[in-house]
């Protein structure tokens, strides 16, 4: 069984560079944040006033409960990931579906909240709006466009727990058994497992017709099969893209919703 395994394996993958891709991917991220946060910063220093009133028409209670729910959901998910490399699938299952529902709840609160806003005439380029002074129409001009993006990002985020949920469902092990009933018209016999290229896996020592029967059974995953507890990277890859997702939302909370 350890050389069907060991099969499994040595299919080539690049966890390195698979990880330190993502990490690139995710200073990109933060470089389109980060740059969204200096212009924050400057213009909250120029209309600290306007940004003040505006901030007040904010429900803090839903922020709160945002963010309440993002920092849950970066919970479910290490737990589904410390699942898979227990190899306890059923586990990493239940909490990877939760960390999906967390992230459409955060959705729904957030699609409530906006339609309440639209609802009051507070949009970018509204009437309501163009009669406010000049830091409040910037204060919502941002809070919009940001929390716009990160909602976005939520929803990509979502999507892609979705895909690996549906690849974890999709790996049943399989297994193969071996007899020595195979070979009744010989003295001896020997098995071997090989592979669909003919490689031989393994093979036994010679069994003379003393022994009334031999039953050798293989456990294996498929190649084509992503995720198991040697090989969770791509779940992982999405967790740390989840956990940008959260970190984001952590700064976006105190500078919208908390500074008056």
């Amino acid at each position: 069984m350890s050389r069907a395994i060991g099969l499994i394996a040595e299919k080539h993958r690049d966890y390195t560079g698979a990880k330190i891709g993502m990490w690139l991917f995710l200073f990109t991220e933060l470089l389109l944040f980060g740059g969204m946060f200096l212009l924050y910063a400057v213009y909250r220093v120029k209309y600290a006033q306007g940004f003040h009133y505006a901030a007040t028409e904010l429900n803090t209670f839903i922020g709160t409960l945002n963010t309440l729910i993002l920092l849950t959901s970066s919970l479910t998910m290490v737990l589904s990931i410390a699942a898979i490399q227990r190899g306890d699938k059923k586990v990493a299952v239940l909490f990877l579906v939760l960390t999906i529902l967390l992230g459409m709840f955060f959705l729904v609160n957030k699609y409530f909240e906006w339609s309440a806003k639209i609802h009051h005439g507070l949009y970018p380029n509204s009437p309501t709006l163009d009669t406010l002074q000049q830091g409040e129409v910037l204060f919502y001009g941002l809070y919009f466009t940001m929390t716009g993006l990160h909602g976005l990002h939520v929803a990509i985020g979502v999507t892609i727990l979705i895909v690996m949920l549906t690849r974890i469902l999709k790996q049943p092990y399989k297994s193969v058994s071996l007899e020595t009933s195979q070979f009744q018209d010989s003295d001896t016999a020997q098995m071997a497992l090989y592979d669909r290229g003919g490689n031989k896996l393994w093979q036994s020592e010679w069994i003379d017709d003393t022994v009334e029967r031999v039953t050798v059974t293989f456990k294996y995953l498929p190649l084509k099969e992503k995720f198991h507890r040697e090989d969770f990277t791509a779940l992982e890859n999405t967790g740390l893209y989840w956990h940008l997702v959260d970190v984001i939302w952590i700064f976006l909370f105190p500078l919208f919703y908390l500074i008056t």
